[in-house]
């Protein structure tokens, strides 16, 4: 086994303080890990809106500068709190993907133009203040979130996200050459990478096992680059770039600075968009609950208190208010770094801390944004798989924390087999009213949530698991 210089306990406390030596490197692994994730969510409303060319090239950039920007500032409200704000829990917050179907039904609704965007901010502002008020009064309401609800819901989340992980692995799936050889063969290498530092190393190199295999597939793409050929053809005839190759112009047309700007798009209160943007905000209030119970018990072995579960649902909707000021789509906990937590085990705060610091200096730097966001699909995904899986197996971990019994098994098989199933089959729902198609027929974890709470309530208390 191969020695390395020993990682310090603080790694492992949430509390303590670390060398930044360590810290950062550990920081910037969470960077990686929902970098893309932080930044597609836009990219696919912007174009679903008209602003992805033309005369709004330039705002779709300020829009992306704006949502790493706002993401490092809403993570450091959830590690350090600011007042009831802020879970002080070990979680990275970023641009949520749980709304795209409510938002591109919104878009399609409204025009699809700068007005429906607007729209969009606007509903978003409400949903978060209303999300914060929930908030507010989540203690009463917990006892509508046991393990065996949090944990499925969790579950949900981790299993909805292998399919975006297996996407990534294969190149993407919006890319020409999706599931090449290279692609393949790239994200296969990451993978190995990451589990040979993960259990071939100790101390830091283990624990940052999911950085250096990051930068090994950056390395290897690089590589990649001089040894084999660069573009393809479809079989319709036309050239294409493959998806592994590294876009260096893009870096070089990259600003050094630039600062951040408020209220880039007008915003517009219209109730097409507020009613199922408000109904998707109790959707994310779930979720971030099933978040920070999979975090606390994947990466310090306990449930979470009422406070890190009212302050972390608080923080996430008074983020989104204010990241619908600078024009980006609502923050949440994201699942991706929950998943690196219950891996690695890294709970430090200084450590987070840093991987958000370096978020807002890609808002304030768009070049090292830039240099982040040119990462090959495949090389996210060989990380990828590993730490989604790793979400499914913390879902699991809370469900059976209490005794499995024959109510517990009916909550967890309804909801992950009817909720859930029907969630991500969304054709199923195609006849369903369409308010209920915008809830419910984009996510499993939707469904999910919402058998797993009414059963809970509805189901006949098992004396024997009291």
């Amino acid at each position: 086994m191969i020695k390395s210089a020993e990682l310090e306990n603080s790694a492992y406390e949430f509390e303590a303080k670390m060398p930044l030596r360590h810290a950062v490197p550990l920081g910037l692994q969470h960077v990686f890990a929902m970098f893309v994730g932080n930044l597609t969510p836009l990219l696919i409303i912007t174009s679903a809106c008209g602003l992805a060319g033309g005369e709004f090239a330039d705002l779709q950039v300020s829009l992306l500068q704006n949502a790493m920007f706002v993401a490092g500032i809403v993570t450091l409200v959830q590690l350090y709190g600011l007042g009831p704000v802020g879970g002080k829990v070990p979680i990275i917050m970023g641009t949520s993907s749980g709304f795209l179907g409510v938002f591109n039904s919104v878009a399609a609704t409204m025009g699809g133009d700068v007005t429906a965007y607007g729209a969009m901010m606007g509903a978003s502002i409400l949903g978060g203040l209303f999300e914060s008020v929930l908030g507010v009064f989540l203690k009463p309401l917990r006892k509508l979130f046991p393990p065996v609800v949090t944990g499925t819901v969790v579950l949900s989340i981790g299993l909805s996200l292998i399919s975006v992980g297996v996407n990534s692995f294969g190149g993407g799936n919006a890319a020409k050459d999706f599931g090449s050889a290279e692609n393949l063969l790239l994200a296969v290498f990451v993978l190995v990478v990451i589990l040979f530092f993960k259990h071939w190393t100790t101390g830091f190199l283990s624990s940052s096992s999911i950085l250096i295999g990051i930068v090994a597939g950056y390395l290897a793409a690089f590589i990649m680059g001089f040894v084999l050929p660069t573009t393809g053809v479809t079989a319709e005839g036309v050239e294409f770039t493959k998806a592994w190759v590294l876009n260096w112009s893009k870096v070089a047309q990259a600003d050094w600075f630039a600062i951040p700007k408020l209220v880039p798009v007008k915003i517009v209160f219209d109730m097409r968009a507020i009613l199922p943007v408000l109904i998707m905000f109790i959707v994310t209030a779930v979720e971030t609950v099933g978040d920070i119970s999979g975090v606390m018990e994947g990466g310090m072995s306990r449930e979470a208190t009422d406070k890190e579960l009212s302050g972390g649902v608080i923080c996430d909707g008074l983020g989104s208010s204010f990241a619908a000021c600078f024009g980006v789509l609502p923050n949440t906990s994201f699942s991706q770094n929950v998943g690196l937590v219950a891996m690695t085990k890294v709970v430090n705060r200084m450590a987070l801390a840093s991987g958000a610091i370096f978020l807002i200096l890609c808002g304030l730097i768009p070049k090292l944004g830039a240099l982040v966001s040119i990462m090959p699909q495949a090389v996210l995904g060989g990380a990828a798989v590993m730490m989604f899986s790793s979400i499914v197996v913390s879902g699991i971990q809370l469900i059976t924390k209490e005794k499995m019994t024959p109510r517990t098994l009916t909550i967890v098989s309804v909801a992950l087999g009817v909720g859930y199933g029907m969630g991500a089959n969304a054709s199923i729902l195609a006849h369903t009213p369409q308010f209920f198609q915008l809830i419910c027929g984009e996510s499993g974890i939707v469904p999910a949530a919402f058998v797993a709470i009414v059963l809970n309530v509805l189901l006949p208390k098992d004396d024997k698991a009291e």
